[in-house]
C-alpha cells in the first residue's frame, strides 16, 4: 500500500501519491529533472496513520520529475465603468511546470 502526502510549493499545498501528475507554478528546473520535496502532511491511502509535521515531517520527502513546461490557456480580464467611456482588456497566460511524482518517502 502506497502513502499520500501534502507538499508545499509556489505558495500553494498539493495533496499527491505515487504516479500522479499535477501542474504547479513554474520551477527553474530542466526537462527530466529530479526534484525532492518535503512533506507537510504522511498518511497511508485510507488516511489512517497520519503524521502531520511542524512546519514538515522530519525525515519524510517526496520525490518526483519534471515532465515539461508550458503556459495554461488564456484567461481575459476586463475591466468596464459605465458611463465614463473606461474599458481595459487584457489577457494572461499562467506558465506551469509538470510533475510526475515518483515516489513518497515516509
Amino acid at each position: 500500500m502506497s502513502n499520500i502526502a501534502v507538499i508545499m510549493t509556489g505558495g500553494k499545498q498539493y495533496l499527491v501519491k505515487p504516479g500522479d501528475v499535477l501542474r504547479v507554478e513554474k520551477l527553474a528546473a530542466k526537462e527530466g529533472e529530479k526534484l525532492s520535496f518535503d512533506a507537510l502532511l504522511v498518511a497511508d491511502e485510507a488516511g489512517t496513520n497520519a503524521k502531520v509535521g511542524t512546519p514538515a515531517v522530519a525525515g519524510c520527502k517526496v520525490e518526483a520529475q519534471v515532465t515539461g513546461h508550458g503556459r495554461a490557456k488564456k484567461v481575459i480580464v476586463v475591466k468596464f465603468k459605465c458611463k465614463v467611456r473606461y474599458k481595459r482588456k487584457a489577457g494572461h497566460r499562467q506558465e506551469f511546470t509538470a510533475l510526475k511524482i515518483a515516489e513518497v518517502k515516509a
